[in-house]
């Protein structure tokens, strides 16, 4: 078949044979659970419970701090037993409701509404906002503002992310071929809010056998396609995914898919915003794949949000081997965390645990000059010049090279033949960049 694809980018081992053939698993009830208060891109929520309350299962938690922002609901049955700073998987710490569990799972009164397909846009995009959805394979933006373009920025095309490109990770694929209906109605659902009349689910060609159950489930759609993608990294990523799947190109300098009439949503969103306006269910679990060489059974689990990750690797038998290296996501932009006593968030695609071998650190050499990070760069950018510029506290060849473009995706690392931490010293630019042009603006403004 013809593969579509982006320039840049690297060709990773996928390492997905781990946990590719583990169908879903729904975990036991967590004895406790701790509700990140920031789970997503913009404010974070606000308690509206007390310590010592009763809460059932789906009750609302903690309201929108803001537009872009989303509530909290209790993923189990308890009591409010804490609220205080509690490890987060982006390796940082936050505010946390924690509630114990009575063992009950006694939710608040679900709906199934027939007429949901019916329903006006902005009845949906309540609904949506109500249940706490954000972006379930990437930054985590909140699912309704991301839906909500200005009038001068019309869709015409919406596109399920199903491309999974992560090494590891394969809860999005399970997801596409156990719950494909349901991926479907989210989707068009999707387009209906925005008034798309264009819908492309792009999959990775790792991936044939969701590319072939998809496009039987859609044979009788003429406004609804699958797009077979060429195995590379990041794939996935918005822009990237956007020009291989319409040849449109997203401006660098904050430019946003609306630009180019497009909305992106991962597949597992689409469930979500399906369960979401058909039965008015909360975003209060979602799958997850725990992997790696030594874990003991690789799964994917269907698990409360506020479980820890040391639950989820108990429940899959522990490690083999010693863990000297723990990541929440993927291997590529996921973030190393010090302890499995994190809980997992709606933005938790993955655990992956690493022996010595695996996490010891490649010694840097002095940069080659032999361009590679540059032919790779998905973003058109030059990495070894935005990090030659952050060492020497350049900071204007670091702007000017393009720092704040970066998306972070690793590949200029991962093709480094140096080993040089090229994502680390952006990271460092960013932040300096960042606060530079900050004050800029708000000089200009005085």
């Amino acid at each position: 078949m013809g593969l579509k694809t982006f320039p840049g980018g690297v060709h990773s081992h996928d390492n997905k044979g781990y946990s590719r053939n583990a169908a879903i698993e729904t975990m036991p009830l967590p004895p406790k659970v701790y509700v990140h208060l920031s789970q997503h891109i913009g404010a974070p929520a606000k308690p509206v419970v007390k310590v010592g309350e009763e809460v059932l299962t789906g009750q609302l938690i903690a309201e929108p701090g803001g537009f872009v922002s989303i509530p909290m609901h209790a993923p189990i049955t308890g009591k409010v037993s804490r609220i205080d700073s509690f490890a987060h998987p982006a390796g940082t710490t936050g505010t946390v409701i924690e509630i114990t569990g009575n063992g009950e799972d006694n939710w608040v009164e679900l709906t199934d509404d027939q007429n949901y397909e019916n329903l006006p846009a902005d009845e949906m995009k309540k609904r949506i906002a109500g249940a706490g959805i954000c972006g379930m394979g990437g930054a985590g933006f909140p699912t309704h503002v991301k839906l909500s373009p200005p009038a001068d920025k019309p869709i015409d095309t919406v596109i399920l992310n199903g491309v999974e490109c992560e090494p590891y990770l394969t809860a999005d694929y399970r997801v596409i071929l156990e719950q494909t209906d349901d991926v479907i109605k989210g989707l068009k659902l999707l387009m209906k809010i925005v008034g798309a009349k264009q819908g492309i689910i792009g999959i990775e060609a790792n991936k044939p056998d969701c590319i072939k159950k998809m496009r039987q489930a859609l044979a009788k759609e003429k406004n609804i396609r699958v797009d077979a993608l060429k195995l590379k990294y990041p794939q996935g990523a918005e822009k990237q995914l956007i020009y291989a799947c319409t040849k449109r190109k997203v401006p660098n300098k904050g430019g946003l898919p609306m630009a180019v009439g497009v909305v992106v949503q991962n597949v597992g969103t689409a469930v979500a915003v399906y369960e979401a306006i058909r039965y008015q269910k909360p975003l209060i679990e979602r799958v997850i794949t725990v992997s790696g060489k030594i874990v003991k059974n690789p799964k994917n689990l269907k698990a409360r949000i506020g479980t820890l990750y040391s639950e989820l690797l108990e429940y899959c038998g522990g490690t083999t081997e010693d863990v000297y290296k723990v990541i929440s996501g993927g291997p590529m932009m996921g973030f190393a965390i010090s302890t499995l006593d994190t809980p997992m968030t709606k933005g938790s695609s993955g655990l992956l645990l690493f022996n010595k071998k695996e996490a010891e650190k490649d010694r840097e050499y002095t940069c080659l000059r032999c361009g590679l990070c540059v032919e790779v760069c998905p973003m058109n950018i030059a990495p070894s010049l935005i990090v030659s510029g952050v060492r020497y506290n350049d900071w204007e060849q670091a702007e000017k090279y393009g720092v704040m473009d970066c998306m972070k995706c690793g590949s200029c690392a991962y093709i480094c033949p140096a080993q040089i931490k090229l994502i680390q010293w952006i990271d460092i630019g960013k932040l300096e960049v960042g606060k530079r042009m900050r004050n800029r603006q708000q000089s200009a403004k005085a």
